[in-house]
């Protein structure tokens, strides 16, 4: 198999978050790619190279995705229901990445396919160390479907 950066598309509307989490996977010197979207249209649109993903390859394909719930046009629940029900995409890991610890969207979200649901911690250290403990254990513990 060819040695290239795992590819991660970051479903997160919340500008803060995704610096936060741009460099987190900086500090961890994991060779990724990080494709950020901002909305769960835009999150569909980049998988099924719409738009002006079309001109996307399929190098461009996640290996991985991080998902926020709390997304404009289309929600989180709604985007990772249509990636796990789409047989192309269902052995793609979602990681659903959130504030939310309600109780039914962690049911919800293991329901509709979820590989793991993680919060986002308040604090600046945590938050970054989950990321990093995220992507130890998706980019380099467990093997990941080509």
């Amino acid at each position: 198999m060819e040695n290239r950066p795992i590819v991660i598309l970051l479903i997160e509307d919340n500008p803060d978050h995704v610096e936060l989490i741009l460099r987190a996977l900086e500090e961890e010197h994991t060779a990724v790619d990080v494709y950020v979207v901002k909305d769960g249209q835009e999150a569909l649109d980049y998988m099924y190279r719409r738009g002006k993903y079309g001109q996307e390859n399929e190098r461009s394909t996640p290996r991985l995705v991080l998902l926020d719930l709390r997304l404009p046009k289309l929600d989180g629940f709604e985007v990772l229901r249509r990636l796990k029900t789409d047989p192309k995409f269902k052995p793609i890991p979602v990681v659903i990445l959130t504030t939310s610890l309600r109780e039914d969207e962690v049911m919800k979200g293991y329901a509709e396919g979820a590989n793991s649901y993680v919060t986002k911690p308040v604090e600046f250290d945590d938050f970054i160390q989950k990321v990093k403990d995220i992507t130890r254990y998706w980019t380099l513990t467990n093997t990941l479907p080509v």
